[in-house]
């Protein structure tokens, strides 16, 4: 459908633009992040809806879609800090179920607990290094999206029946990993250049948070 193509092209333009300046723009990189991890659960879950609502197939998962990532979007930018916390924890989630899945294809509780340690670790990064979790985190989940490892067609595989499984894409593929370090040394550099986090303090609300690795939250 015309509709889909069109959410992957603005997944992969939004992808490209956290994998770049995520963290230089915090507020606008973890409100964005936000939107994403909203608008994914609300994907997930839109199947369960039908009986619920008055709505059904695009219809559904449109309205799912959208609410989901308001709602992701709103939470993040009222909790700038925490949100951090959450997004260092999901992406920690998912390398640790990833650095277990190849040494443990079957079993439980080997994949659960990596999966918590990971969850555990990017959570504490991001409270202890906020900035550089922030650089980490949205240079991840924005290659994921820019290099098409996921895809609307992967949250509507992972949707019905709901399984994690399609959303576990391979992060050692070459298109993800050079949009990762791409997106991470872009990020790192614009740091260093003192005019560019002027100017993104001119944006409206940009100066309300900016991401520190001391753990603080400045003005």
């Amino acid at each position: 459908m015309v509709a889909f193509e069109a959410v992957d092209v603005a997944l992969v333009i939004a992808g490209l633009l956290l994998a770049f300046v995520g963290a230089a723009v915090s507020v606008y990189a973890v409100t964005l992040t936000g939107f994403l991890v909203g608008g994914g659960i609300g994907s997930l879950i839109a199947p369960s809806l039908a009986g619920v609502v008055g709505l059904e197939g695009f219809a559904l998962s449109a309205v799912a879609v959208l609410v989901g990532g308001v709602a992701g979007a709103v939470l993040a930018y009222a909790g700038l800090s925490v949100a951090v916390l959450g997004i260092g924890a999901v992406v920690g989630a998912f390398l640790g179920r990833f650095a277990v899945g190849p040494f443990y294809v079957e079993g439980l509780l080997p994949l659960a607990g990596a999966t918590l340690a990971g969850m555990a670790a990017g959570a504490l990064l991001g409270f202890v290094l906020t900035r550089t979790t922030l650089v980490f985190s949205t240079g991840f989940i924005g290659a994921a999206f820019a290099s098409r490892s996921l895809t609307v067609a992967d949250f509507e595989a992972a949707a019905d029946p709901l399984s994690f499984a399609p959303l576990l894409f391979d992060p050692t593929a070459p298109a993800f990993l050079a949009v990762l370090v791409l997106g991470i040394l872009t990020q790192l550099g614009l740091f260093r250049l003192g005019y560019v986090t002027t100017l993104v303090g001119l944006l409206p609300g940009a100066r309300r948070w900016t991401a520190s690795d001391d753990g603080s939250e400045s003005a």
